[in-house]
């Protein structure tokens, strides 16, 4: 397989809106205030802005309605990008608490490893096709958005394991994906000493 073709974003380590988090990937981003520069190999904390990366996504309904606790089955078909396609599907259901896990393969992606030193993630890439064994996120809102954070762990074809926080990933052939999202909102709010936004139960909009 041909290796990743990382974004500007990547090579540059420039910051941009985050499982997440995903979300974007994703569940923590950076405060985009100005900062020590990023070292070739990582990527920053940044939103997903790129929302149509994803056109094979398939979504149903499964249980609930407006104002109610929702289940969803949300299919991403081959070569659709995870944080893309799952962040965009965030925005059109208004989630604002959900959660998700999800199996499948894909066919390239690149996970992070989170650098509290840098306050960047130090990039893991996966140049092959790959079983998902095991994919979980959140969306909780950032600013009103929803950002959805996910964590993946992947199996090559000699069985070696490899996943940590999702920064991108296109599938192949298929992810299936249940979610169930809540009523009631949970924030997330930055955290001056990472610059990722996380959690806070207590916050209110």
């Amino acid at each position: 397989m041909p290796a990743i073709p990382f974004s500007r974003r990547q090579w540059l380590g420039v910051s941009a809106l985050g499982c997440g988090c995903a979300l974007a990937s994703s569940g923590g981003f950076a405060a985009g205030a100005a900062a020590a520069p990023i070292p070739p190999g990582y990527t920053p904390p940044e939103s997903v802005t790129d929302l149509s990366k994803a056109p094979g996504l398939r979504s149903k309904l499964l249980k609930g309605g407006e104002g109610q606790t929702r289940s969803y089955a949300v299919i991403l078909g081959k070569g659709d990008e995870i944080m893309s396609g799952m962040t965009a599907f965030a925005r059109r259901e208004r989630l604002q608490a959900a959660h998700f896990t999800a199996i499948g393969a894909i066919e390239r992606g690149l996970f992070g490893w989170f650098d509290k030193e840098v306050k960047a993630y130090r990039n893991l890439p996966v140049n092959d096709q790959a079983e998902v064994v095991s994919l979980v996120g959140d969306i909780g809102l950032v600013n009103g958005a929803p950002a959805v954070h996910v964590h993946a762990v992947v199996i090559l074809a000699d069985g070696s394991a490899r996943g940590g926080h999702l920064l991108e990933a296109n599938v192949w052939p298929t992810l299936e994906v249940f979610l169930t999202d809540y009523p009631a909102p949970l924030l997330k709010e930055l955290d001056a000493a990472t610059d990722l936004y996380m959690f806070q139960p207590e916050a209110r909009e």
